[in-house]
């Protein structure tokens, strides 16, 4: 299969990447900005330590399928918007409590949260993103990234790939090394205190 025939929304693969990274860099904006403001610091907010929150390059790209049919329509946009996104941010949350034994965000703090991974003002805002991405900014960075060299957005999307993964893995093998050996401290006390248990009876 050519790779350099596939497109998406007349993009090639190159310009996908950028695409794919923008989102996820904005993601990242977005997500230490709102941080700052409810809990009044900053706070790298992706995984690893590149500028890049990669659950929103993942999740407006699956949007971009899921709502092509409304893309249109602002008021069924919300709603979908609302409902799809914090589906896939329970998905998610769900994922990093299996691999790692945490979730990377807490809404205890507000109002209507469920279990610190839902809360009903981020389904709200979820919706008005969709609006504003499909509305505005996503015409915005696709005529961005159309109008860039193909060599050059080949070059960039190349160092940005092989930057991030590399990054990503070292990070995910460091968690999962941090994982594997509080889950051995946690075993190693459990035995003790078996073990002390016996000796008092």
């Amino acid at each position: 299969m050519n790779l350099s025939v596939l497109t998406f929304h007349e993009m090639n693969l190159s310009q996908l990447a950028l695409w794919f990274f923008i989102y996820s860099f904005c993601g990242w904006c977005m997500e230490c900005v709102v941080i700052r403001i409810q809990l009044g610091y900053w706070e790298n907010r992706g995984f690893a330590k590149l500028p890049f929150c990669v659950i929103y390059g993942f999740g407006t790209y699956i949007a971009f399928h899921i709502f092509a049919p409304i893309e249109h329509n602002y008021v069924l946009l919300y709603i979908f918007g609302c409902i799809c996104a914090t589906a896939f941010e329970y998905l998610t949350a769900q994922i990093m409590l299996k691999l790692f034994g945490e979730v990377w965000w807490n809404y205890e703090h507000l109002p209507f949260n469920y279990k610190g991974i839902l809360c009903l003002e981020s389904t709200l805002a979820w919706g008005l993103l969709a609006i504003f991405i499909f509305g505005f900014f996503n015409r915005v960075v696709e005529g961005f990234l159309k109008s860039i060299n193909s060599r050059a957005a080949l070059m960039i999307a190349v160092v940005l790939t092989v930057s991030y993964v590399l990054d990503f893995a070292v990070h995910f093998s460091k968690g999962m090394y941090a994982k594997n050996t509080q889950r051995q401290i946690a075993n190693n006390q459990d035995e003790s205190d078996f073990a002390g248990m016996n000796q008092k009876m």
